[in-house]
């Protein structure tokens, strides 16, 4: 079968989840055709991540005068049906914050995605994320395309579900997916009834190739490590503030990622005199993420918003209890008192008590949290496990069943 997947930017550091999904696909014997609107900004280091850059085809290198050709060849091609897809832009663009032309735009990237599908024979269309990618899809779909499905993750699609036309684009769907339960609920509310029986979860996959050895817990003080982009959503603020309540405690944090929120992350540190207690990396590649994995003790996560992050599902793998905060679709995957702690969003003094428990917790009792919460995640996102889910909605969905 071939389908397309249709992305805002891609790839993405961040968004490794996207290429294993896709290539677990192809394992099946899918054919995918990879069409991104950008390349991403970022400096791509992971070899994974510049060969999916190498196969993917990026349509706003087109060019403007491309994308504008390809949109006045759709009206006179199918008039009728291309003046029904600008309605519909402009009716989102009413909505949205980025306004009606950003999503004449999308038009003139559907009309060029659309005949790019008829090209290739594409059967389906798949889009990650709630947000322009969908829209696009929506478009294609509109202008006679194939038939779409999404993906979304939150929390930005459910932030603002009223600006990104998220019912339109749900009731358009042949189905659409969320990562945990609760992101399928979040759906519900914007769907109509009749479309929920096509709101799906599917899982973000891990590859348990990837963990099949892990690390042995490491002795010695605790280490932990958060993973993540330094945005406020995020709640690295509020880790550096419990930090500073365990001043006298021997914690060591290593925080992974970087952002706009770095600087006041390294102001906050030195003010609190943590500078030998907490070590920022930057961005590092799949490899160097494991290898921090490897070295801690356990994964925190003090996340505002969240879907359900993949650095959770891969410190699990690796054998590593968590500290996450109480949202979104944490709870399914946490366990307290089995795989970790969980704890309100927000509340530095609640974090704090969490790691000054675990780091009074015996060695024998995280490894013992750490297996449990390996088998768990094993058992729920396997990557090849989750895409049979999705090739099978997307086979029901061609198919008409």
């Amino acid at each position: 079968m071939k389908i397309a997947y249709v992305l805002n930017t891609y790839p993405q550091p961040s968004h490794s989840f996207i290429r294993r999904e896709v290539q677990a696909l192809e394992r099946r014997g899918f054919s995918v055709l990879r069409l991104a609107m950008r390349r991403s900004d970022a400096q791509l280091v992971d070899p994974l991540d510049l060969g999916e850059a190498e196969r993917t085809e990026y349509i706003l290198d087109q060019g403007g005068l491309r994308l504008l050709t390809g949109l006045a060849a759709a009206f006179f091609k199918s008039p009728g049906q291309t003046f029904a897809a600008l309605r519909i832009a402009l009716r989102a663009g009413r909505l949205s914050e980025v306004g009606r032309l950003r999503h004449v735009i999308y038009l003139a990237e559907a009309a060029c995605i659309a005949d790019r599908c008829h090209q290739d024979g594409v059967q389906h269309i798949h889009a990650h994320f709630g947000t322009n990618a969908a829209m696009v899809a929506r478009l294609v779909r509109a202008l006679g395309g194939p038939g779409y499905s999404f993906t979304t993750h939150g929390p930005e699609e459910f932030d603002a579900p009223r600006a990104l036309s998220l019912g339109d684009k749900l009731d358009n769907a042949a189905f659409a997916v969320g990562v945990s339960q609760f992101g399928r609920s979040q759906l519900s509310r914007w769907a109509a009834f009749t479309t929920w029986p096509r709101l799906k979860v599917v899982h973000c996959g891990i590859e348990p190739s990837a963990f099949s050895d892990p690390e042995p817990l490491p002795t010695g003080p605790l280490r932990l490590v958060s993973i993540g982009r330094f945005v406020e959503q995020k709640g690295q603020m509020v880790l550096v503030n419990a930090m500073a309540q365990l001043r006298d405690s021997p914690v060591h944090l290593t925080l992974v990622g970087d952002g706009d929120m770095r600087g006041d992350l390294e102001q906050a540190i030195a003010a609190h005199g943590l500078q030998d207690k907490i070590t920022l990396t930057g961005w590092l590649p799949e490899t160097g993420v494991r290898a921090e994995l490897a070295a801690a003790h356990a994964l925190v996560m003090p996340s505002f918003a969240e879907g359900l992050p993949m650095v959770v599902m891969e410190a699990m793998a690796a054998a590593r209890p968590v500290i996450a905060t109480y949202i979104a679709g944490m709870p399914e995957l946490v366990q307290p008192g089995i795989t970790g702690w969980l704890v309100p969003a927000g509340d530095t003094d609640t974090l704090a008590r969490a790691i000054k428990d675990m780091a009074a917790t015996p060695h024998e009792d995280l490894a013992r949290m750490g297996q449990a919460g390996r088998l768990r995640v094993l058992m729920r996102h396997d990557v090849d496990v989750e895409a049979g889910k999705l090739a099978g909605f997307i086979e029901g969905a061609v198919s008409g069943t």
